[in-house]
């Protein structure tokens, strides 16, 4: 399977298992120095490899791009050994860091996966400007990062290992969500 379809897989996968609706969240892949984008405002449902942006790392993305493909650009020139990018909107994690608290796995798999899960506060107004430097400064040290009530970006050497970054801590935020609900108050 070549990258552009091994993208759109991905990205409808996100759609599938209900970590975005039909037309947000974002994603990318890099194949040498060419990077393959969502377009902006595109569903995931009918979403083709024909469909996607290509961009290149060391110039303004189209207009056609995902409005986030400054900020993939600017992560991949910060973290070369970064292969793929994902945006998503997993709504247990979005809940968990409305209140400006960080996200703190503490089920077994999130803990190992994740020592740190950077959240960052950006201003919707100033979204656009900040988050390019922002998050690739976060993801320079971490394998995801949440921007308060919007999204998780995850990052790796390969779409399966974004996906996995992407999932893992998703599923980290629910199991600390149900187990508010069922344990006394106070237990986390």
């Amino acid at each position: 399977m070549n990258v552009k379809d091994e993208l759109v897989r991905y990205y409808r996968w996100l759609r599938q298992y209900g970590l975005n609706d039909s037309h947000s969240g974002n994603a990318s892949v890099k194949d040498n120095d060419i990077v393959w984008v969502t377009p902006s405002g595109c569903c995931a449902d009918t979403l083709v490899a024909d469909d996607l942006v290509r961009c290149t790392l060391h110039e303004n993305p189209p207009d056609a791009a995902s409005l986030d493909a400054p900020l993939h650009l600017s992560v991949y020139r910060s973290s070369p050994a970064t292969g793929a990018i994902m945006h998503s909107h997993g709504p247990h994690c979005i809940a968990l860091t409305l209140a400006g608290q960080e996200l703190v796995p503490t089920d077994f798999e999130g803990a190992y996966y994740f020592a740190q899960v950077p959240l960052l506060a950006i201003e919707y107004e100033d979204y656009l400007a900040r988050s390019p430097a922002e998050v690739a400064d976060a993801l320079a040290n971490a394998k995801v990062a949440i921007v308060k009530g919007h999204g998780i970006y995850a990052h790796g050497e390969t779409l399966d290992l974004a996906y996995k970054w992407t999932c893992a801590l998703e599923a980290s935020a629910k199991i600390i969500y149900l187990a508010r609900k069922i344990m006394p108050a106070g237990v986390s």
